[in-house]
């Protein structure tokens, strides 16, 4: 079982974090990452949030399609689709890739988190992963339950979209749920 607390850290432009670190093995990966998408493709933004850009995606449809092949999964939602480099990675043939190239891209670091205002109360909540330079792959930005889907700021909190964080808690920490969650801050960012 997992310490009820994460690791609580500043980050320069994201704030207070309360950090619970993941496993980075590909099983327990693709099994997240699975997850997630088979179960929340309709709930959940995605995309990257580096210092200077944030693209927060909704897909369009439940995925067709999440394979892994060479290390790199792929999420394929018909139209578009994404990899993301979650195992060993040797490249083809023609193209090998050095073992220097497999460990920068796959990833290294795999977080569920969750933004803390001043008070400590959560405000947002997530899963990030980053490659083996600390190079962000992906953020998750899970339900938040000042928010609508189509991110309108709701009048009054809907707490039944914290669903998604506690089964993650639960299944992939060992954690129940924290009423520190229903105990939320206002304040909204990703």
């Amino acid at each position: 079982m997992t310490e009820q607390r994460g690791r609580i850290v500043e980050e320069e432009g994201n704030g207070t974090l309360e950090i619970f670190d993941l496993p980075v093995d590909t099983d327990f990966l693709l099994e997240l990452l699975t997850d997630v998408y088979d179960n929340y493709w309709d709930q959940i933004h995605f995309g990257t949030a580096v210092q200077g850009a944030v693209w927060e995606v909704r897909a369009p449809n439940a995925p067709e399609r999440i394979s892994l092949h060479d290390g790199y999964l792929t999420i394929d939602f018909g139209h578009w689709h994404f990899h993301l480099c979650i195992g060993v990675h040797k490249g083809t043939g023609r193209n090998p890739a050095s073992e220097a190239l497999s460990q920068h891209r796959r990833t290294s670091v795999a977080q569920l988190y969750r933004n803390l205002d001043r008070d400590g109360r959560p405000v947002s909540w997530g899963l990030r992963m980053f490659n083996g330079k600390n190079e962000q792959q992906m953020t998750v930005f899970l339900p938040n339950p000042n928010l609508s889907i189509e991110q309108t700021y709701l009048k009054k909190p809907d707490l039944s979209k914290l669903e998604m964080w506690n089964h993650l808690r639960e299944k992939y920490l060992g954690l129940p749920q924290d009423p520190l969650d229903c105990n939320h801050g206002r304040r909204v960012c990703g």
